[in-house]
This record gives C-alpha cells, structure tokens and sequence, in this order.
C-alpha cells in the first residue's frame, strides 16, 4: 500500500524527508526515501491513512520506529522499520 510518510528530521534545521510506503502493518512498514536511515537508528514519523481506507477523514499516525534493514532499490534508500510506538494525531 503506497502511503505518504513524512520522517521528521535527525538533526534540527533539517527539512522533513517524504517518503511513500510499500508494505504497512501495524508492526512495521517497509518506504521508500531519497535519504536512507542505518539499521538501528531510531525514525520519528507521520504516517497518513487517507480517507478513502478509512472511510471517514485523513487520519495522521505519529510513529517512533527502529530501522531493521536498508538496501537501495533503483537508486534509492529501501527502509524496514518496526514500530515501537504511536498514537493518532488530530487533524489541524
């Protein structure tokens, strides 16, 4: 499923890097980024289900995950993360 993510920068001043999906569950999800992140290196992200799944509004997910594995896929950063916390973020 290709959603948008938006990754919250590691160093402060940095810009968010967007990103889309390939393969959510609640788990963990698999993106695909201009940037790539190590293994192991913990991800601060926004997640968004768009109304047409949820069958209501967009609904925004903050995620805390763990970076589980990175490979480049035709030229760009392949990224299997787990997640290890969320919770559901008002619309603004």
């Amino acid at each position: 499923m290709a959603l948008p993510v938006k990754l919250r920068p590691e160093t402060p001043g940095d810009g968010d890097v967007v990103a889309r999906t390939r393969d959510v569950s609640f788990k963990g999800l698999y993106f695909l980024a201009d940037r790539g992140y190590e293994v192991g290196a913990k991800i601060d992200f926004l997640l968004t289900l768009p109304k047409e799944i949820t069958l209501a509004t967009d609904v925004n997910i903050r995620c805390l995950g763990l970076v589980v594995r990175r490979e480049t896929v035709n030229g760009r950063a392949g990224v299997a993360a787990r997640i290890e916390r969320y919770e559901f973020v008002p619309q603004e």
